[in-house]
């Protein structure tokens, strides 16, 4: 059984996008451009432990002993120590295009990790006939049956 995507996962392939990012930079573009690619990276890797940290804590994964409410006031937090280390980067020089690069490394990352983790296709599995009438009752949109109402609105 597959536990899900695991942190590690995440930090391992985003750590091979941000050094393969750095290294192009580096052997493309300027050394000002290269290291505003690694300040992006150190920025997200950051923002990415620390938003997986919070999340936890909100979800009531971690320790309880930790209080979800101060998972939520870390979000804000967290937000506005990533605009203010964006802001003086930017004020003290940096490439915006290289830091934005850097910062966007992270969504490559987990897409792959999420698509490494993702659980085995299981082929010969009893499906609905696409006829049933139970496809009626079911709402895609809200991932659960429909109400009543919701049926009788369908019905008129």
């Amino acid at each position: 059984m597959n536990p899900g995507t695991s942190r590690a996962l995440v930090e391992r392939t985003n750590l091979v996008f941000c050094a393969g990012a750095v290294g192009a930079s580096l052997a493309l573009s300027t050394p000002r451009f290269a290291v505003s690619v690694l300040l992006g990276a150190a920025v997200e890797t950051a923002n990415l432990r620390a938003l997986w940290r919070s999340s936890e804590l909100a979800l009531g994964l971690a320790d309880a002993r930790e209080s979800s409410k101060l998972a939520m006031a870390g979000f804000g937090a967290r937000f506005a120590l990533v605009g203010l280390v964006i802001w003086l980067a930017l004020s003290s020089g940096a490439h915006p295009i290289g830091l934005l690069v850097g910062i966007s490394l992270i969504i490559p990352a987990i897409v792959i990790a999420a698509w490494r983790s993702r659980p085995p296709v299981l082929e010969g599995l009893p499906a609905l006939d696409s006829e049933d009438p139970e496809w009626d009752v079911w709402n895609p949109w809200m991932a659960r049956e429909r109400d009543l109402d919701d049926l009788e609105e369908d019905d008129d």
